[in-house]
């Protein structure tokens, strides 16, 4: 079964489910995705639940969802593994865009009440890293986020995004479209253009 676009409010049910049952398993996780963009003033997302943690918690978290009711999915991918709630997809993600999720990254997760549970949330800056770094040649639509980027733009660290995204193209230029939007200022590495 694919991911589909669900209620928002079963979304969210599924949300607040595995975020308690990764809780009470002690995984060290955070918010990732559309509902942390959500926690932190975006538009709720339809798609699915994404989490954040470390590869050697997959096996026990997985493990915590299927206690609550939720099936393991079987995917060929190797950054991240899924669960099903009755059609509504939960990612663990754990190498986002190549990168290994750390302690840091989730050290720097904010707790804040989601839907009435609390659970660490990442950060706007990282959000916005994690998305940035995952535009390619084969997923680069600008205009879908571009909503959030707006909606989180106070909250986010621009020079520490640029320095973070310095080495990919499509970040490049979707922080020049951010900046002639207006939605950003002027930051490295756009000092002296005429932009």
């Amino acid at each position: 079964m694919g991911d589909v676009e669900a209620a928002p409010g079963e979304l969210l049910e599924t949300l607040r489910k595995a975020a308690a049952a990764l809780t009470d398993a002690g995984i060290k996780f955070a918010l990732a995705g559309g509902y942390a963009a959500y926690a932190r003033g975006a538009a709720p997302s339809t798609h699915d639940v994404d989490f954040v943690l470390t590869e050697d918690e997959v096996e026990g978290a997985l493990s915590a969802l299927e206690s609550v009711g939720m099936r393991r999915v079987e995917i060929p991918e190797g950054w991240l593994a899924k669960v099903h709630d009755d059609g509504r997809t939960v990612d663990l993600i754990f190498r986002p865009s190549g990168r290994a999720v750390d302690a840091a990254l989730l050290a720097r997760a904010e707790e804040l009440n989601v839907e009435a549970v609390a659970m660490p949330v990442l950060t706007a800056t990282d959000l916005t890293v994690l998305r940035l770094l995952a535009f390619d040649e084969k997923a680069s639509d600008f205009g879908a986020y571009l909503p959030v980027s707006r909606a989180l733009r106070e909250q986010v660290d621009w020079p520490r995004v640029i320095a973070a995204t310095a080495d990919s193209p499509y970040a490049y230029a979707y922080l020049t479209l951010l900046h002639r939007l207006r939605v950003m200022e002027y930051g490295p590495p756009y000092e002296g253009s005429d932009g």
